[in-house]
């Protein structure tokens, strides 16, 4: 057996004992859940490495579920498994932070195969994390705002929230090239690993939602600033007196 843990949430019976037979034999843990409230009440416990998401679920639905993992900050790498194979299916569950998606039926080859790169993107986006201490730690302020990466939280307004890895990882890139422009490209390979890039608003999500904890009017930001056509800079100065 493996460290590594795979929460299979899947309503058809059979799918879900094939998938945690086949998945058992290649070293894996697993744990199931038959419908989306017990598959987010076992996610939220935040031990399974990777989560498998069928989407037509009863109790609530996965993309209820995968929405509720995400906004909550829950960071588990997610691969949606289901018949809807539409592109706006797929798109949406990228949209809310999927970090894949496989329609059914699928060869159990593929399905490993998906489960190893989407493991292997975000076991390389922490090693990147922890290289990139070093150039931006500590504290930092700026106008109105004050950083602390050593507890991933964001004070504004003398009110201190948290930041989710991604949302962390973002601002970190961001103020790393501070006045520069970043990519919505170069976050994808930078903070999400993914060497062919998808056609997905994941970044444009993410940055929505870090931007209501940085600013005070988002639709007139101040510190994290877009540059249409082109992505996102982040505008305000290191103050000196860290």
């Amino acid at each position: 057996m493996t460290d590594i843990e795979i929460l299979v949430i899947e309503d058809e019976p059979d799918l879900r004992a094939g998938l945690q037979h086949n998945l058992e034999l290649e070293g894996y843990t697993v744990k199931t859940a038959a419908d989306g409230r017990e598959g987010l009440r076992k996610a939220r416990e935040g031990e399974s490495s990777l989560v498998l998401l069928d989407l037509m679920l009863p109790e609530m639905p996965g993309l209820e579920v995968l929405e509720h993992l995400r906004e909550a900050g829950h960071e588990t790498p997610i691969i949606i498994i289901s018949a809807k194979g539409q592109d706006r299916d797929k798109v949406q569950g990228l949209e809310l932070g999927a970090d894949d998606y496989l329609t059914k039926p699928f060869g159990l080859s593929e399905l490993l195969a998906r489960i190893r790169a989407v493991l292997r993107r975000t076991k390389s986006g922490a090693k990147a994390s922890a290289r990139k201490q070093a150039s931006v730690s500590g504290v930092m302020k700026f106008p109105g705002l004050t950083v602390d990466w050593r507890r991933f939280t964001v004070t504004r307004d003398d009110t201190e929230l948290q930041l989710s890895r991604y949302e962390a990882e973002i601002l970190r890139m961001l103020i790393e090239h501070r006045g520069e422009v970043v990519s919505r490209q170069d976050l994808l390979r930078k903070v999400w690993g993914y060497v062919h890039l998808p056609t997905t608003r994941t970044v444009d999500n993410h940055i929505a939602r870090l931007r209501k904890k940085l600013e005070s009017d988002v639709e007139n930001p101040i510190h994290v600033v877009t540059v249409h056509g082109l992505g996102y800079r982040f505008e305000s100065e290191l103050l000196e007196d860290q």
